[in-house]
């Protein structure tokens, strides 16, 4: 599929991909992305080596990544999956509200789901999401297979690194029109 031959991420974290994609848009002019940190109270710190040892979180997170393109505010979680099947349970409750209600603000919400076995990257709109997420509520599957995603946002990493999801947020606009 992808420029990088199969070999998965090559030791890369789909999260490294995306932030130094951020990077390169930031210095494109097209979008400020910012990785949101997870609020912890450290509890040990090991103080010779100068680092966190043992920590809680304060608060429950919302999602990975908010920022705004060219005007239009934009929030998302990168999630990676070993299997073709993908369980609701990797998407939280709190995120899901937080999704919802962005969207409400006419922000874009969506996830960027790497699939490890298969090396493809998606880009899961959030009515997507939302639909298998109320599909479990009501008593379905508590997952959705990757044979149910739409063809249209399977994404390419091009030049190796750069996980083009500004392009599939233009394609999720368009389809909302």
């Amino acid at each position: 599929m992808a420029t990088w031959n199969s070999r998965g991420l090559r030791g890369s974290t789909l999260e490294d991909l995306i932030n130094r994609t951020n990077e390169r848009y930031d210095e494109m002019g097209l979008a400020l992305i910012q990785k949101i940190p997870t609020p912890i109270t450290p509890v040990k710190i090991d103080k010779e080596l100068r680092h966190i040892t043992l920590a809680y979180f304060d608060k429950i997170s919302t999602v990975d990544y908010i920022g705004v393109v060219q005007g239009i505010p934009v929030c998302f979680d990168a999630k990676e999956c070993v299997r073709d099947t993908f369980p609701l349970q990797n998407i939280h409750e709190h995120q899901m509200i937080f999704m919802e209600k962005f969207e409400r603000q006419c922000g874009i919400s969506f996830l960027i789901i790497y699939y490890s076995s298969t090396d493809e990257l998606y880009y899961m709109r959030f009515k997507e999401i939302q639909r298998f997420w109320e599909r479990a509520k009501t008593g379905g599957r508590k997952s959705f297979r990757r044979e149910e995603l739409d063809p249209a946002y399977f994404m390419e990493l091009k030049s190796g690194y750069f996980v083009p999801y500004l392009d599939y947020i233009q394609q999720d606009l368009d389809a909302r029109d």
